[in-house]
């Protein structure tokens, strides 16, 4: 098994963990200012970062009905002379806060482990970690990783803040790798959707583990294993 295929359902476990862990919080605050969870609560590592360029909302949003009717209506995202989406003012409120409470949120999250394991004092190797890997992935990653990095970080960001937001962006590495592999085997979304699993699925899955290796090239096999061990040794 690749490296690749290895550490991303940790990737995933880490990120998503946090990502669920603040959702009370971020529903609450968007619902005292009208809004709904969107693209900007999706994506803030992103779009806090620069304007969304419109091919990479739409692989981003492939598996799904890609709707943008909600963000529109709400204010929270315009689309610029160039086609791309553009946070405003209220948008940027939410994508703030969204990031914040996230953070908030994992530290909480990666505080309640046993005190056997090194939680936050392991957060900021993890994230120089995760830096290498986005900064090395740039030459390989397709576009909605492009649109999300180099992601937003604020002067003052926590380490556990710095954590979520790259790993939020390095998802989307493998994420347009799937996209590339399933695409070059001249499948649709509805057909890799529904593909069982079998030989052709499989070949797409290790295609897709071709494409996103290269962004872990610039770890050591020691460095692998730290990213690897640390991120499964956070509590979710």
């Amino acid at each position: 098994m690749s490296y690749a295929r290895l550490v991303r359902p940790v990737i995933d476990r880490v990120y998503v963990g946090a990502r669920w862990a603040a959702r009370a919080r971020m529903e609450e605050f968007y619902a005292d200012r009208g809004a709904s969870l969107g693209l900007e609560n999706s994506f803030f590592s992103g779009v806090l970062a620069r304007p969304m360029p419109a091919e990479a909302l739409v692989d981003a949003l492939v598996y799904t009905d890609g709707d943008m009717t909600a963000e529109l209506a709400e204010g929270v995202v315009v689309i610029d002379d160039d086609g791309n989406w553009r946070l405003t003012e209220r948008g940027r409120e939410l994508a703030l806060f969204a990031q914040r409470a996230t953070a908030e949120a994992a530290a909480e999250l990666w505080t309640s482990g046993p005190s056997l394991l090194p939680g936050l004092s392991s957060l900021p190797r993890l994230a120089d970690l995760v830096g290498r890997v986005l900064e090395r992935g740039l030459a390989s990653g397709g576009p909605a990783f492009r649109a999300m990095v180099p992601v937003y970080e604020p002067d003052d960001a926590s380490p556990a803040m710095r954590l979520v937001t790259r790993l939020g962006g390095l998802r989307h590495h493998r994420a347009d790798a799937h996209r590339a592999a399933w695409r070059a085997a001249g499948l649709t979304v509805e057909q890799i959707m529904a593909l069982p699993d079998g030989p052709e699925r499989q070949a797409i899955e290790a295609e897709t583990d071709r494409l996103d290796e290269p962004a872990y090239a610039v770890l050591s096999a020691a460095e692998r294993l730290e990213l690897l061990a640390g991120l499964g040794a956070l509590p979710s």
